[in-house]
């Protein structure tokens, strides 16, 4: 059970205390001051919050005392357990209502704490369970297949992934990616687990209509999560290297590239990565390829001048050491943009 720090309890009493002419005093479960007006009393105990946590009810005291002083000590009760005491001290007739206000701030202070964690904790196991999912090969146990009915997975059916990159869903959008299991990996960054659907093709519909940048790949309906989790990953590699204009792809439709991405075929240094630090040759030979070396179609794309693009292009040539327009170095510098997302 979540109890107050000292300083959370402290910040609480200083700002009550702006606004109540009377001294408070927090005390945890223990009945050990956390919280005090009299800054110096924190780390003692409190006889009065001793009695109140003992018997479960306030105590009041009407004269002071030699360990104790006349005023209220409330206990403060989440659920069935009594996590700590409220304590003001005065008449009290005079501060009972002010120790209602507060021991009522303070319990909805620690039950939204409570709330919070019990999220986290949630969202973590969810997390946990969703990664062995991911790397999970062969046969499911009964105990896999149990925990995965809690979050809506039948294991006994087969399972197309969606890998989404760059979506920050709204409300609706989330709503809809909620109806079928989900995570969050990273931000920005979903895996959606498609059932009883063979491709998705709706789902993927949907998500793209949410704006230009977000890009869906989808691995092929398999048994096993772990395999149409890989092979959507490693299509969406073929949209981060190549940057097509469509914004979606299938395992089934870049097979041959992922393979090809995949392949150690040379142990030379990956000449198309020097295009890394300069944008305009990168976007100049992804959309290259793209429009099928077409000079006039890819200076329309870029919105460039035909004769820049062949500046562009010699100067890939310069950086890399390959010509762009020559088919095969073409296909060596494609090789290298998909092995630097593989």
């Amino acid at each position: 059970m979540f109890q107050l720090s000292e300083k959370q309890a402290q910040d609480i009493v200083d700002k009550m205390m702006m606004d109540i002419p009377y001294n408070i005093n927090i005390m945890n479960g223990q009945g050990i001051i956390v919280g005090s007006g009299t800054k110096e009393r924190v780390g003692t105990v409190h006889q009065g919050a001793v009695k109140a946590l003992a018997t479960g009810t306030m105590v009041e005291v009407w004269e002071d005392g030699k360990y104790e002083r006349k005023g209220t000590n409330e206990p403060i009760v989440i659920g069935d357990t009594r996590v700590g005491v409220i304590g003001i001290t005065g008449n009290p007739d005079e501060v009972r209502p002010f120790c209602n206000i507060v021991r009522t701030t303070v319990a909805l202070l620690i039950e939204q704490k409570n709330a919070l964690e019990d999220l986290a904790n949630a969202a973590s196991r969810k997390k946990a369970f969703f990664e062995q999912l991911l790397s999970h090969q062969g046969a499911y146990t009964h105990k896999q297949k149990k925990e995965a009915a809690a979050y809506q997975i039948d294991l006994h059916l087969r399972t197309t992934v969606l890998y989404i990159k760059h979506w920050h869903p709204e409300e609706e959008e989330a709503k809809l990616a909620l109806r079928h299991p989900s995570f969050q990996p990273e931000k920005g960054t979903w895996l959606i687990l498609v059932q009883n659907q063979p491709d998705g093709s709706k789902l993927t519909g949907q998500i793209l209509r949410s704006g230009p940048n977000v890009r869906v790949s989808a691995g092929n309906e398999e048994a096993v999560i772990s395999a149409s989790y890989t092979q959507a990953k490693a299509a969406m590699g073929i949209l981060e290297a190549l940057k097509p204009a469509a914004q979606s792809i299938r395992y089934g439709e870049a097979e041959f590239l992922v393979r090809l991405s995949q392949a150690r075929l040379t142990d030379e240094p990956n000449s198309a990565a020097r295009l890394e630090d300069t944008f305009d040759l990168l976007e100049t030979l992804q959309s290259f390829i793209n429009h099928n070396c077409s000079v006039s179609h890819t200076a329309d794309a870029l919105n460039i001048h035909r004769n820049t693009l062949q500046y562009r292009l010699k100067r890939i040539e310069t950086v890399t050491g390959k010509d762009p327009r020559n088919i095969l170095q073409l296909f060596e510098l494609t090789y290298e943009l998909l092995a630097m997302n593989r």
